[in-house]
């Protein structure tokens, strides 16, 4: 019996979404937006369902989203990838040489804040409440964006990332199980839950946000490796604004262009 076969009764409205070029249903989908207290309800029933709650937000597809084509989205299992390397490595690459990162472009970030050289990830915060509270506080913030709710197969948020043949941030990497890593890194350090999801947007809840300065700009250069639009294309566009911007925010977004 497949996961499709065992959908819990209550869903709302939907459908089943199987991907351009495959054989077999990826995940559900509901036929109109959700409101407050929906995301939580299924969140809760996780562990009966096996199935992860996402807020779909900017729905401009009416059929797949995240527009997801078979061949193309299916990724290596991101536990083949450590999150603090691929962090590491994106760094490197952002800043390096061969990228011809111009030393314009480093003061313009004032990288001089956070370091040319990448200082490893920042040690585990303290969470400053349960993590399913500001889970739930969040989904209800997403409702103003009229988001549908997708059901996916997955042990967690970062594993639906996957599952759902994700390619958001396919113009920085094309290999969404490192992001996924990363964010299973995430979950551990900072108390992190996949909320929300478009087609190339991530939207987190974090329980263990930065709470100094200091913190905030250790953060911010996670940040900058994992979705370096986050600064550049931000109206706090250099490590210490950002770094302002996410001492002791629980919502952290995330868009590619």
């Amino acid at each position: 019996m497949t996961w499709y076969d065992r959908l819990p009764h209550g869903l709302p409205p939907g459908r089943l979404v199987t991907p351009y070029h495959g054989d077999a249903p990826w995940y559900w989908l509901s036929s109109r937006p959700v409101g407050s207290g929906v995301w939580a309800s299924w969140y809760d029933r996780h562990r009966e369902t096996s199935l992860w709650p996402l807020m779909v937000v900017h729905m401009d597809t009416p059929g797949d989203p995240f527009q997801t084509d078979a061949e193309s989205s299916r990724f290596p299992p991101l536990e083949e990838f450590n999150g603090p390397e691929v962090l590491a490595q994106w760094w490197r690459e952002l800043t390096g040489e061969e990228d011809d990162f111009s030393e314009e472009a480093a003061e313009a970030l004032e990288i001089d804040a956070v370091g040319r050289e990448w200082a490893g990830v920042t040690d585990p915060l303290l969470p400053q409440g349960p993590p399913e509270r500001f889970a739930k506080e969040f989904a209800d913030l997403l409702v103003d964006e009229g988001p549908y709710l997708a059901m996916v197969p997955a042990r967690d948020g970062a594993h639906a990332l996957t599952a759902v043949g994700w390619t958001g941030p396919l113009n920085h990497d094309n290999d969404t199980a490192k992001f996924a890593a990363v964010v299973t890194d995430w979950q551990q350090r900072f108390g992190a839950r996949v909320v929300g999801l478009g087609f190339d947007t991530l939207h987190l809840s974090v329980a263990a946000p930065p709470m100094t300065f200091a913190q905030g700009l250790r953060v911010a250069a996670e940040h900058f490796a994992f979705c370096p639009d986050n600064i550049w294309q931000s109206e706090a566009d250099t490590f210490p604004a950002y770094a302002d911007v996410l001492i002791a925010s629980n919502w952290w977004h995330f868009w590619w262009d």
